[in-house]
């Protein structure tokens, strides 16, 4: 019984050593790779055609506003009115009654003077992968603006650079530490299954017909 014991507790310190290993190490080659491709300036970002909005939640879980929700919208909008980007691409969920990320951020960007000719509705992006595959594959994107906070465009940029896409990212403003904490902690571990997915060539959940941008 105590070997028994024992091999478990060896088993289980090295389950932990390999996955400190491989989250420090998808870390560090999505940081060194995307560096000077992600930038907190409209002035700064390059021009392209179309921006990828990536998708969240307007509220918390408790019902407050989601600081994360209204930092991407803001970035988005300030984007398109200093005409780095023609068009916006907001890619999110929409898979259950009630819920439904893309509607609700093309609403808050119609607000801050948006046109809503100038947005389109992507409700198949389920996570980070799928937006980025689907950018190409449905909205026929090779070259675009990411837009998220920092640590997301990141891992964005990454999968777009994998796949042999020109993207860069446009930092929406962060959020507080302590708020943040739970969401950067997921992004860790997001990481170490977006090189998975990338080794293996994974499909988005969804593709579909074509969407033509600027139509």
């Amino acid at each position: 019984m105590k070997k028994w014991l024992k091999t478990m507790a060896w088993a289980a310190a090295a389950g932990a050593v390999l996955a400190t290993v491989a989250v420090s190490a998808a870390g560090y080659a999505v940081q060194r790779a995307t560096d000077g491709r992600v930038y907190a300036s409209p002035g700064e970002v390059p021009a392209n055609r179309a921006g990828l909005l990536l998708g969240t939640s307007r509220t918390v879980r408790s019902g407050r506003p989601n600081a994360y929700f209204y930092n991407r919208v803001d970035a988005a909008a300030a984007l398109y009115h200093a005409g780095k980007v023609e068009y916006l691409v907001i890619s999110g969920d929409n898979g259950r009654k009630g819920y439904n990320e893309p509607q609700d951020m093309k609403e808050a960007l119609v607000g801050r003077g948006v046109p809503a000719e100038a947005i389109y509705l992507d409700y198949a992006g389920f996570r980070t992968y799928d937006s980025v595959v689907r950018m190409e594959k449905v909205f026929g994107q090779e070259s675009f603006t990411v837009i998220s906070q920092e640590f997301h465009n990141r891992r964005a940029v990454y999968i777009a650079q994998a796949l042999g896409l020109d993207a860069v990212g446009y930092n929406a403003a962060g959020v507080a530490a302590y708020g943040g904490m739970k969401t950067r902690l997921r992004e860790k571990l997001a990481r170490v299954r977006m090189f998975m997915d990338l080794w293996t060539g994974k499909n988005p959940k969804f593709l579909g017909e074509p969407v033509e941008i600027g139509k």
